[in-house]
């Protein structure tokens, strides 16, 4: 299949490869405060907890922590979780990494734009915002909820 073509020739086909100047472009455009960890990871300070952004491939994956998971009862919590991935969480999800409640996200870096990633990083932000203060019954009074985004 041939590229299809403008009037004037040119190819209407054309993609540019996007990278992590493209992702660094977006945070500065945003204008949120951020970190550079290494090339292709950052970590955005939102107003809740911080927000790992990492370049995994072709693929751009965000990663918020919400909470520690409590050591008992865990059985409710799951279920809660679950019940928000299908009624709250559009294309993220909710998640257990090790330890900890996370809520996870990723995008294609090759058709990535500034209104999706702006989008994605207000959508977590918000669902933890919602959803921190009713999963906090489910956390003892030592519990780290929120928190640095330590493992991307």
């Amino acid at each position: 299949m041939a590229p299809r073509s403008t009037k004037r020739g040119e190819s209407t086909n054309l993609r540019v490869m996007k990278s992590a100047e493209d992702v660094e472009s977006y945070l500065l455009r945003m204008g949120v405060p951020y970190e550079t960890l290494n090339p292709g990871m950052w970590v955005v300070k939102t107003d809740g907890p911080p927000m790992a952004v990492s370049l995994a491939g072709p693929v751009v994956a965000f990663r918020l922590k919400v909470m520690d998971a409590p050591k008992t009862g865990r059985e409710e919590l799951y279920k809660t979780l679950l019940s928000l991935n299908t009624t709250e969480m559009v294309h993220g999800a909710f998640g257990l990494e090790g330890d900890a409640v996370v809520i996870v996200h990723a995008l294609e870096l090759e058709n990535l734009d500034l209104n999706e990633f702006q989008a994605t990083i207000d959508d977590m932000s918000m669902a933890v915002a919602k959803h921190q203060p009713s999963l906090a019954r489910f956390t003892g009074p030592s519990s780290n909820s929120g928190g640095a985004a330590a493992r991307v």
